[in-house]
């Protein structure tokens, strides 16, 4: 095997920014997408953690993302989750490109999110809004640091507050936000009540928010949390909520936030998903919080790869490999 293009994590910087996948999630969203019927992520248990396999295709390309998710990493100041994503040519399945897997999923989950944020603050039931004035963070990862790049690169957002249980690591993370052009600051439990969104994008397997945490109007996004034993989001919080997430069907099998909802025996309202919110078929009611909580689904990872392909084809080639 020979004369694979393989896309390392600086040229995806190079060449492919939030907006830009951002943009690719929202037309593979709109070109009529079914996301219901997306192959279910497998997960396979490591002694470090797992393995976290998420095929799928398009009309055009066949693709793989192989990840590990090593918790015990960030203790020791590696990351949590490190992957490859393997690109093949759908009518021959021969490979096509090994693309930088980790910065792929640093770039595609607030893109992810950024869509569903943007449509859930146009669908406001007192007018449609297009700007963020206070956005509150929980966390303080990379991920923490992206959704509020992402979210500043296609909305305008006034002010950002950061809150984590390590001092170092938000202050940290506050800094990358002011060098990246961000009024960004170390926020405290008062902010999420003046916050007109938040991100929860934290490790924690226990609820960090509820409803009593978050003006009536909020937009709430929880990306953090991965499989049904783990939720960042109170049962009251998600009751109350106009949800949507990526698809009915992912969120059933691996959504902790809906399933503590669940688990006394409360019967959910059905949340819609992100290919009804993208065609404005989402409806919010007044004074009701706005909930997106994602997991991650494959056809994103797809998305966002042959939007940086396309790049590549036209520009500079990436090196290959053997």
């Amino acid at each position: 095997m020979t004369g694979i293009p393989l896309v390392s994590a600086a040229d995806i910087e190079r060449t492919f920014g939030p907006a830009d996948a951002v943009a690719a999630v929202t037309a593979a969203l709109r070109s009529g997408l079914d996301v219901e019927t997306d192959h279910e992520r497998i997960f396979a248990p490591l002694s470090a953690g797992e393995f976290l396999l998420m095929p799928t295709e398009t009309p055009d390309a066949v693709g793989i993302k192989v990840a590990t998710i090593a918790p015990g990493n960030t203790r020791v100041g590696l990351p949590k989750i490190s992957a490859w994503y393997l690109v093949f040519d759908a009518a021959t399945l021969q490979p096509t490109a090994i693309v930088d897997g980790t910065r792929l999923t640093t770039l595609r989950t607030p893109a992810v999110t950024a869509v569903a944020v943007r449509g859930l603050l146009s669908a406001d039931p007192r007018g449609a809004r297009a700007e963020i004035a206070e956005l509150v963070v929980l966390g303080s990862g990379p991920q923490a640091i992206e959704h509020a790049t992402t979210l500043a690169a296609v909305l305008p957002v006034d002010r950002v507050a950061l809150i984590g249980r390590t001092p170092d690591r938000v202050a940290a993370a506050v800094a990358s936000l002011r060098e990246r052009g961000l009024d960004a600051r170390t926020g405290t439990h008062d902010d999420l009540r003046r916050a007109d969104v938040v991100v929860t994008a934290t490790s924690s397997s226990t609820p960090v928010l509820g409803l009593g945490d978050v003006r009536p109007d909020a937009v709430v996004a929880a990306i953090g949390a991965h499989g049904v034993a783990h939720r960042e989001l109170a049962a009251d919080l998600v009751r109350a909520g106009d949800v949507v997430v990526e698809a009915r069907a992912s969120a059933a099998r691996e959504s902790g936030n809906l399933a503590g909802a669940a688990s006394d025996g409360t019967k959910l309202a059905a949340p819609a998903n992100l290919a009804e919110l993208v065609r404005g078929a989402v409806v919010r009611r007044p004074g009701a919080p706005a909930v997106y909580s994602g997991v991650g689904m494959a056809w994103e990872d797809l998305a966002v790869v042959q939007g940086i392909m396309g790049v590549m084809r036209r520009g500079a080639a990436p090196e290959e490999t053997t």
